[in-house]
């Protein structure tokens, strides 16, 4: 086993495209999506008033009262332009018996424009408000999109490099005949495929700590449960993806085989376990499959941990469905595999 374990190392390390997608890349798309992301000032909204000169003067100077609306008076024939080219977010129609709105309702900052310059006109023409507001702005590490986004990043880099790290290796020895030979040798099944999973615990020791901590130290990304359960919650992961990826490399005899399993298995929970956004989006009708999928679990539970500080009572179920994913499939695996 030790042997084995040293084996798969050296693979790894004479591989810089390995070393680049599996610790570099995680990095890199942080970085862009923090940036992307960041935290920033509410942007203006930039809206076209058309109309008589009267109702155009003072729907103009309700309108520009409000900071967060950029307002231009245009023509009638410039305001189509403009908001059919997306200048524009809203067209106001001013009148002598009211406001019209000409906006696209399928565009968000659209109708936060509606909204804005309603307001805005109705406070110009002597609106007041019956009930007092107070508003209290609350920002907290925690509820950015990029606290969001990067335990979705940590659970993808346990799921790619669990099962493209270790598919790709086993399918690569059987087409160029390296597990036949391996199977002349005193070496069980179980050590053979146990020897990936081992490997693939230390790297991941490498990897959280990098994804992690240059995460909390670049965009401070809260880290508020304890580190060991963190370090479970990687650890169940990376061996369920290992699982399955022994279990996705234990018949194809071609790369080309092996990549069309993989890419079938990994695609539907790119999309459905809310890598980049909340699966909670998708039907309740869905809901059961996504939550039973191996990324859901992973990036729930890492969410829970990171950013709520949750204990095992909330995490428990996710850490279940990996258990039971990882034991089936290394089960499956040592089952169906073949040494040629």
């Amino acid at each position: 086993m030790k042997q084995l374990v040293l084996t798969r190392f050296r693979e790894f390390l004479r591989e810089p495209e390995a070393l680049f997608w599996s610790l570099a890349f995680p990095m890199l798309l942080t970085v862009g999506l923090g940036i992307a992301f960041r935290n920033r000032p509410a942007e203006v909204v930039h809206i076209a008033v058309v109309g008589g000169a009267y109702r155009a003067t003072t729907t103009l100077a309700s309108l520009r009262a409000d900071k967060g609306l950029a307002v231009d008076s245009m023509s009638a024939d410039e305001a189509a332009v403009a908001v059919r080219t997306g200048r524009v977010a809203l067209v106001v129609q001013a009148s002598p018996a009211g406001v019209s709105y000409e906006f696209d309702d399928t565009r968000p900052d659209a109708r936060i424009a509606r909204l804005l310059a309603d307001n805005a006109i109705q406070r110009g023409a002597g609106r007041s408000d019956r009930v007092g507001v107070v508003e209290t702005q609350v920002r907290e590490r925690g509820s950015r999109y990029i606290d969001f986004v990067v335990p979705g990043l940590l659970g993808m880099g346990l799921m790619g490099n669990g099962i493209w790290g270790i598919g790709f290796s086993i399918v690569d020895a059987r087409r160029k005949r390296l597990l036949k030979r391996l199977m002349a040798t005193p070496m069980s099944r179980i050590e053979y495929l146990g020897s990936f999973v081992v490997s693939r615990f230390v790297l991941l020791v490498i990897e959280v700590l990098l994804l992690v901590g240059f995460s909390a130290l670049a965009f401070g990304v809260p880290v508020r449960g304890p580190l060991w359960q963190l370090a479970l919650i990687c650890a169940l992961g990376a061996f369920s993806f290992g699982s399955l990826g022994l279990l996705i490399a234990a018949r194809p005899r071609t790369i080309e085989g092996a990549s069309g399993l993989m890419n079938l298995t990994m695609m539907p929970m790119w999309i459905l376990s809310g890598v980049f956004f909340s699966s909670e989006n998708f039907p309740k009708a869905l809901q059961p499959l996504v939550q039973a999928l191996p990324l859901t679990a992973v990036n729930d539970a890492l969410r829970a941990s990171m950013l709520r500080g949750a204990g095992w009572n909330e995490i428990g179920p996710e850490l279940l469905v990996l258990l039971a994913w990882a034991v089936v499939c290394f089960v499956l695996a040592l089952r169906l595999f073949r040494w040629r």
